[in-house]
């Protein structure tokens, strides 16, 4: 999930649709935090030199601007001035140069204030996007649409890509399409697909997510080229508690019309080694074949009370 800013307004875009804002401002001065935390790690830390060398530069304009405040810095050197202010800004201080006048003592006093507080700031900014979970969900390539008893289902398969255990996972599905009014106006319209298992005690191997395709559903009577031309988009997130994070993660994936595919299943990606062991290969995780023959095992197939 990111939110990209285009000329007519920021989108937020979700496994490829974007969802326009109009109204929104691209960046709230108010809000800070949140703007710092939704950044890329590129941008954040782009950002991050960037300010500092824009406060840097501020105050070696500062300096400049007095009556030579500093010692053993050439006149009028913006070069001297600025590393002089990151020596300031850092507390660092090698000492060949230094104030000489109450003009620049309270210019360096103010910026030792100054970077004291950036370096606070920066040292939270950092520990809150290192102490963020991330999920480490994998999702299969496509979702699928097979014959599962009998009935056609809805199929989407996840796993942890985590070795250590998530107990209590859950999942949601739903999906947006447009549908029309009886005047013909387009209205864009939000489902929510119940799933024959939407929780299970321990999320350790694969876990393949249904939605039965009845009369009830909002998928009932759809097949590929009907997915395009409602533009049918599907969501599914995923929440859990990850057993050595000690904290609930939670983490979501959408599907385009074009990558629901109608007619095809997953291969079986769970084996046993030589001593019994259930083994899951993730690398088998988008396999698909077609719908035709016996139905393989798939983790979460199995509906136990």
């Amino acid at each position: 999930m990111s939110i990209v800013h285009r000329r007519k307004g920021p989108s937020l875009l979700i496994g490829g649709y974007a969802i326009k804002k109009m109204g929104v401002a691209r960046f709230d001065w108010r809000d800070p935090y949140y703007f710092a935390v939704a950044l890329s790690w590129p941008r954040f830390l782009l950002s991050l030199i960037a300010l500092f060398a824009a406060i840097n530069l501020v105050f070696a304009v500062l300096y400049l601007l007095g009556p030579t405040p500093l010692a053993n810095t050439h006149p009028g050197s913006l070069s001297d001035a600025f590393f002089f202010s990151l020596e300031t800004a850092t507390t660092v201080g090698y000492g060949d140069m230094y104030p000489v006048n109450d003009y620049g003592r309270i210019v360096a006093g103010s910026e030792m204030m100054v970077g004291v507080a950036f370096t606070a700031l920066t040292t939270g900014l950092l520990f809150v996007r290192f102490s963020r979970p991330k999920a480490q969900i994998r999702y299969a390539r496509n979702a699928v649409v097979a014959v599962r008893n009998g009935q056609p289902t809805l199929m989407i398969r996840i796993a942890s890509a985590r070795l250590s255990l998530i107990s209590n996972a859950s999942a949601h599905a739903g999906l947006i399409r447009i549908s029309r009014a009886p005047d013909g106006q387009k209205l864009r319209q939000i489902y929510e697909l119940p799933l024959i298992r939407s929780r299970v005690p321990l999320l350790t191997l694969i876990w393949t997510v249904m939605h039965a395709i009845d009369k009830a559903s909002p998928l009932f009577g759809y097949d590929a080229a009907r997915l395009i031309e409602d533009d049918v988009h599907l969501w599914i997130s995923v929440e859990g508690h990850d057993v050595v994070l000690a904290t609930t993660i939670f983490d979501t994936q959408a599907y385009g019309p074009a990558e629901i595919l109608y007619g095809m299943r997953y291969v079986g990606a769970i084996s046993a080694d030589a001593e019994g062991h259930p083994t899951a290969d993730l690398r088998e995780l988008s396999q698909i074949e077609p719908d035709a023959g016996p139905e393989p095992l798939q983790s979460g197939w199995v509906d136990a009370r």
